[in-house]
């Protein structure tokens, strides 16, 4: 891929990788496409080096700018409930933050959209897709809460960040049969779910498949 140590040593190993795949399985995934693309990011590289000893622990851990790489359980989850609905070809990821999931989605799907506030972060991602040949992936310093209509519509679109309720302005980017994995709620009472579009119709079918924990989604962007 590059000069990047992509396969890590010692806690960043492939042996430590593969123990968290193991967790990954008796957690409930299943999607062998998705536990391959797991086991294969390199989640050490998405994360400030003095944490990089933790990378391949289940659990979130800090990025900076008040933000976080995501649980690997709940990157998981949603990367599965995503693929649960048919192969989507283009999805829109609404908070690059580290880069980690759109990494795994990028190996998963066509085309993957993904749009950061906080202009930093998204230059260190930006650099990380560069490294490890990601050419799949699109990404800009926009406010993820409108989306991005010059690309829509999405087959699919993800969000890292929680808003009160569901952006109007993120379903009307949906395609037709389109899916929007989000999590929901204020903080400490927020839901994953799935909202399917009927067609091309306005309605939607919606279900709860987790209680879950997620900064919250911030209008506006920002350069520091």
């Amino acid at each position: 891929m590059s000069s990047i140590d992509i396969h890590g040593v010692g806690m960043t190993s492939q042996r430590t990788r593969e123990r968290l795949v193991q967790r990954l399985r008796e957690g409930g995934i299943d999607n062998a496409k998705v536990i391959e693309a797991m086991r294969s990011t390199p989640r050490h590289l998405f994360m400030e080096e003095a944490l990089a000893h933790r990378a391949y622990e289940d659990t979130a851990l800090p990025i900076g700018y008040g933000q976080t790489i995501s649980q690997p359980y709940i990157v998981a989850r949603m990367t599965q409930a995503l693929l649960a609905h048919g192969n989507p070809r283009r999805v829109l990821e609404v908070g690059t933050g580290s880069g980690y999931q759109a990494a795994v989605l990028a190996q998963l799907v066509d085309q993957v959209y993904t749009v950061e506030r906080i202009k930093p972060l998204l230059l260190r991602a930006q650099k990380l897709f560069r490294q490890l040949r990601l050419r799949n992936i699109l990404s800009a310093h926009l406010d993820g809460a409108i989306g991005w209509r010059e690309h829509a519509p999405y087959d699919a679109i993800i969000t890292t960040a929680a808003p009160e309720v569901v952006p109007e302005e993120l379903l009307q980017q949906l395609a037709p049969n389109g899916i929007l994995v989000i999590p929901v709620g204020l903080s400490g009472e927020q839901e994953l779910r799935v909202i399917v579009r009927q067609g091309d119709t306005s309605q939607y079918d919606e279900e709860v498949i987790e209680r879950v924990r997620f900064v919250p989604l911030v209008s506006g962007t920002t350069s520091a």
